[in-house]
């Protein structure tokens, strides 16, 4: 046995039969996502670290929603962390750059590989059956405010500062101004996203700029299920025919004006929806990068972790860990 062989087995023996990453490693296959990935080996750009040690790296940051910098600390001092990502105890392991570089290299077609390769293999496990969907749009937020560009905008002679002008003045010039009401705007993005019902994990996300409507035909399509009923409140009214082209049934919440509005199917809907708005209540508003498609690659990687959190608790509450 070589000086590596016994490192790797020592490193074994210091994680908890019981350690969350050893439960994840149990249930899940994460060889698959290195197959799906098609990125040359010679093109990462880091000596000695493989595409599979890399791929568990980009996973398990967002895991533990740590920057790159933290997560470059991290990874030198968590023993948990260093076997999750297949590291001896006294191996060297990935530096913020080498993370951020691996991150922008794979870009979001590969992201998006990596997402659906861990949601077929919870379908596969039965996690979600996409009989009844939720879905819901809510803000990303770049900036709090725009102080600065309005000021300059106005001083070009213009007399708004609104989305028509907005990409002239913006660092980001994919940020738009979203709103939920004359009194209630924000400056970056919106995520519309799909839960699954059975489980409480994400099937589907789709980023796209803050001025995009609910009921946007396309943002819509983008996260429907493949079949069953899905619900979403008022604001997704517009796509119900969007929702039925797909195959699957609209159970949305109708506006009081509309004709068919049923109190009672709609505090049904709500009841029924009710226990899965805290994926969205409890997920982070600010996003790190910019443009819609750096952020849509985020929204995929936080959705992959946020899959195997909830992984955990399904499993600790089926008494399986």
């Amino acid at each position: 046995m070589n000086t590596q062989q016994i490192e790797m087995v020592s490193v074994d023996c210091l994680i908890p039969e019981k350690h969350p990453y050893r439960k994840l490693k149990e249930t899940l296959d994460f060889r698959r996502l290195e197959k799906v990935i098609d990125i040359e080996v010679s093109e990462l750009g880091a000596t000695g670290y493989t595409l599979g040690r890399l791929i568990m790296c980009l996973v398990l940051q967002f895991m533990e929603n740590l920057s790159d910098r933290h997560f470059e600390r991290f990874m030198g001092e968590n023993i948990a962390g260093k076997w999750f990502c297949g590291f001896g105890l006294s191996e060297k392991t990935p530096d913020y750059t080498t993370i951020c570089k691996f991150r922008n290299r794979l870009g979001l077609e590969e992201i998006e590989k990596l997402f659906d390769a861990v949601r077929e293999q919870l379908k596969e496990k039965g996690y979600m059956g996409e009989v009844f969907t939720f879905i819901d749009a809510t803000a990303l937020i770049s900036k709090f405010a725009m102080w600065e560009e309005k000021d300059q905008a106005l001083s070009d002679g213009y007399e708004k500062f609104n989305n028509e002008i907005i990409e002239k003045y913006a660092k980001d010039k994919d940020v738009r101004i979203g709103a939920k009401s004359k009194n209630k705007f924000w400056f970056g993005f919106k995520k519309f996203t799909s839960v699954d019902m059975q489980s409480g994990m994400i099937n589907k996300v789709k980023v796209t700029k803050a001025n995009v409507t609910d009921d946007n035909h396309e943002a819509v399509k983008e996260i429907l299920p493949t079949q069953g009923a899905v619900a979403g409140d008022k604001g997704f009214v517009g796509a119900i025919p969007t929702i039925e082209e797909s195959g699957c049934h609209p159970m949305i919440i109708l506006k009081n004006n509309m004709l068919g509005k049923d109190k009672d199917k709609d505090r049904f809907i709500s009841k029924l929806r009710a226990p899965f708005e805290s994926v969205f209540s409890k997920q982070e508003k600010r996003v790190r990068y910019k443009g819609t498609e750096k952020n849509q690659a985020a929204e995929c990687l936080y959705a992959i972790a946020f899959n195997l959190r909830r992984l955990l608790v399904l499993e600790s509450a089926s008494g399986v860990a």
